[in-house]
């Protein structure tokens, strides 16, 4: 499994998704053969994930990968040392 079990659900089938800022559908991320840092940044207090390309913004947005919760328990993680992973 490559993202938690609440993302693989949002995603369910789907290839592609609307990038907000385009308004174009882009292909979502792909964790086999793309490279998580050239789409995906930390937000300055490492509880957000911000897309820094058309595939980033979408995948964000389509897999909900910034929903309250999970940015909540970030928020717990960072303070505890347990976040951003390492690369």
């Amino acid at each position: 499994c490559l993202a938690c079990s609440a993302c693989n659900t949002f995603k369910s089938d789907m290839t592609e998704a609307l990038d907000p800022v385009s308004q174009k559908i882009v292909p979502l991320f792909n964790p086999r053969s793309q490279q998580w840092a050239e789409h995906f940044v930390w937000s300055s207090d490492k509880t957000q994930i911000e897309g820094i390309t058309p595939t980033g913004r979408a995948t964000i947005v389509a897999l909900k990968m910034n929903r309250p919760i999970i940015v909540f328990a970030r928020q717990r993680w960072v303070q505890v040392g347990w976040h951003p992973p390492a690369d």
